[in-house]
């Protein structure tokens, strides 16, 4: 495994350093670099355990250096993580294994710092002690989190829900499929995909999504992937497409659509049948859009660049628009969990972007036409308070209701959380325009 570890070590120093989201820099590692499946497995389960307990991992350095932790170089610190989060949740790696190849990460000035520490949390029986912290201070600590983050979910959704949401933000997350419909039922893709050593199961709560139990290889190198059977696409995400309820000869338009997931299922909704515009802001995105329309066979998708915020007088009036608007991905962080460590001031100027795509967005939809808003986060000032201003704006759109399904009680908006839906963590809301609507005043 040491050489899994050197590749661990550079990828979180460059993470460090970049900035970069941790699934795009991990996969391109992976095709760059020649190690073996078992290599790989070990250096992803390392790579984001290290980055989703950080906080933690730091408390324990603090706590075991003599050093300032700013005085300790970056590389040091990164070995350290390393060799602290293999000894507390990595069971099958052993207590000498963990200490000797972290030390044989380090330089030959560190060596000796490197293995000191980490030998004296094993003698301290492997705790991190937080007694003498309390209320989200701790919490914070034990779920590597910062206090700004627990307090806005605790505020929001009370103590238990966030308890749930810092526990969710732990481990691999599942990957969910959405069966091409024109082609295929669920029963065909679940059958090709066990051929090639996949193991799927339909989901319990809605048609057509397969849920991924166990991975062999990339999901995306499989015949059946490439046949056009589904497309990756997480349950809550399809929820939202479910909520826009688009059907066929209707027009749509997905305002933020790249890479397409929510296009392509409400394509295949639509029965291919109809007018769906496809948009996103930077052109070299549309081909993710374009690529993905062909492998399934759909060719009522119209990818065009455009800007959200920006008044578009060559759309046409739709039936349905969809908002699915850039925001700070507080509801996938399982899938990036560097996420949750951005400042909270990094936050701020995204609800006036929101609200400005969202009051644009409504121009394009006709009487009776229905508006959709969602993000992939759980933050209210992103979401709820976003929605309060449209709606306290536009006195011609009425929230409207629609049944989700899962034992939740229909709503016109709602806030899906992993632990209930097994999905991201995302918001939606759903408007319908009065059938005596104005003209709305182009802004």
């Amino acid at each position: 495994m040491t050489q899994s570890r050197k590749t661990v070590l550079e990828l979180l120093c460059r993470m460090e350093q970049s900035g970069a989201y941790s699934n795009i820099i991990l996969d391109n590692t992976f095709s760059r670099d020649n190690l073996s499946p078992r290599d790989k497995s070990f250096a992803a389960a390392l790579f984001y355990g290290v980055l989703e307990r950080k906080m933690t991992l730091d408390y324990l350095i603090r706590a075991y250096s003599d050093m300032e932790f700013d005085n300790i170089s970056c590389e040091t610190v990164q070995i350290l993580r390393m060799g602290f989060y293999q000894l507390l949740f990595m069971d099958g790696v052993p207590e000498n294994a963990a200490v000797n190849e972290s030390a044989n990460l380090a330089d030959n000035n560190s060596k000796g710092f490197v293995n000191a520490i980490l030998r004296s949390f094993i003698r301290d029986g492997k705790v991190v002690d937080t007694k003498n912290l309390e209320g989200e201070a701790k919490l914070s600590i034990d779920y590597s989190c910062p206090k700004w983050l627990i307090k806005k979910w605790t505020t929001a959704f009370g103590e238990t829900s966030a308890l749930e949401l810092l526990k969710g933000t732990f481990g691999r997350p599942p990957i969910y499929l959405r069966v091409n419909t024109l082609k295929f039922q669920a029963d065909d893709v679940i059958t090709a995909l066990t051929k090639e050593k996949f193991t799927v199961k339909k989901n319990a709560f809605l048609d057509d999504c397969l849920e991924l139990e166990r991975v062999s290889s990339s999901i995306e190198l499989s015949d059946a992937y490439r046949k056009g059977m589904f497309h990756v696409q997480d349950i809550s995400s399809q929820l939202c497409c479910k909520l826009a309820k688009p059907s066929f000869n209707q027009t749509v338009i997905d305002i933020c659509a790249a890479p397409g997931g929510k296009s392509f299922t409400m394509a295949q909704m639509m029965n291919n049948r109809g007018t769906l515009i496809s948009c996103d802001l930077y052109g070299g995105k549309l081909s993710l859009i374009e690529n993905g329309a062909k492998r399934l066979g759909l060719d009522i998708i119209k990818p065009i660049e455009n800007d959200a915020m920006v008044f578009n007088p060559e759309f046409p009036q739709a039936d349905v628009v969809l908002c699915d608007v850039p925001c700070s991905g507080l509801g996938v962080i399982r899938r990036k969990p560097e996420i949750k460590y951005k400042p909270m001031k990094t936050l701020e100027p995204l609800p006036e972007t929101q609200r400005r795509i969202l009051s644009t967005a409504a121009h394009y939809v006709k009487a009776n036409g229905t508006l959709v808003y969602s993000t992939c986060t759980l933050n209210p000032d992103e979401n709820e308070a976003v929605v309060n201003n449209f709606q306290n704006n536009h006195p011609e759109f009425s929230p409207y209701f629609v049944p989700i399904g899962m034992g939740i009680p229909d709503a016109s908006r709602y806030n899906l959380f992993p632990h209930k839906t097994g999905g991201d963590g995302f918001f939606v809301a759903v408007f319908r325009r009065k059938a005596d609507g104005q003209q709305l005043k182009i802004q």
